[in-house]
């Protein structure tokens, strides 16, 4: 199986077969062990090393482009905003009150390195990752700064989608282009900085 070619799953599905929870944890365990250990990911190996069959294994996922943006968010936290304060501080609670969710002890820099260098050399499994998981994340952000909008404290004519990127470009900037760690005081300073320029920059 090519990372993008899609697979044949007629022979391997049986009607109302059961699907394993177990499996699908063995399986991403196995391809996140070895994005980290920057093995070669192949339908052998993935089998292998996790003990599942390939019949399993193609019910799951149709390609290994799509299995391997699965194991790339793994550790990675699901974003929950408290909206019963201003919108400001609820995104600013989650972002900077607790940073290590972004890239923690579960979601490792090493890991989010390799995401970021195979995500660049392969557009196919970039496209799937933004639509699988970082499209899906982003909604929270889109709902709280769509309540903003709604309460006044954002300006009416907010462009949503690019605030969020100008937000979260604050991060990536950090850890892509200057190397840092977010859990460095210095980073956290800039990025604090940054996140109220852009937000001054967004305020009604």
């Amino acid at each position: 199986m090519t990372q993008n070619a899609a697979v044949d799953t007629s022979s391997v599905r049986g009607p109302g077969r059961p699907r394993i929870a177990d499996h699908d944890e063995r399986i991403l365990d196995a391809v996140a062990t070895m994005v980290d250990e920057d093995q070669h990911i192949t339908v052998s190996a993935v089998v292998e090393a996790s003990g599942v069959s390939r019949a399993a294994l193609y019910r799951r996922w149709s390609t290994m482009t799509e299995l391997i943006a699965t194991a790339l968010d793994r550790g990675r936290a699901s974003l929950q905003f408290d909206l019963t304060k201003n919108v400001k501080d609820a995104l600013g609670d989650v972002i900077f009150a607790h940073i290590d969710r972004a890239v923690g002890r579960e979601y490792t820099h090493k890991r989010f390195r390799k995401r970021i260098q195979l995500v660049m050399e392969n557009p196919d499994l970039q496209e799937a990752y933004w639509q699988s998981h970082v499209h899906r994340r982003r909604k929270a952000m889109v709902e709280a700064l769509a309540t903003g909008i709604e309460r006044g404290e954002l300006r009416a004519d907010l462009d949503v989608e690019a605030a969020i990127d100008a937000i979260n470009g604050t991060f990536y900037y950090q850890m892509v282009a200057r190397g840092s760690g977010l859990d460095d005081p210095a980073t956290q300073r800039r990025c604090r900085e940054a996140f109220d320029i852009v937000w001054r920059g967004m305020e009604a």
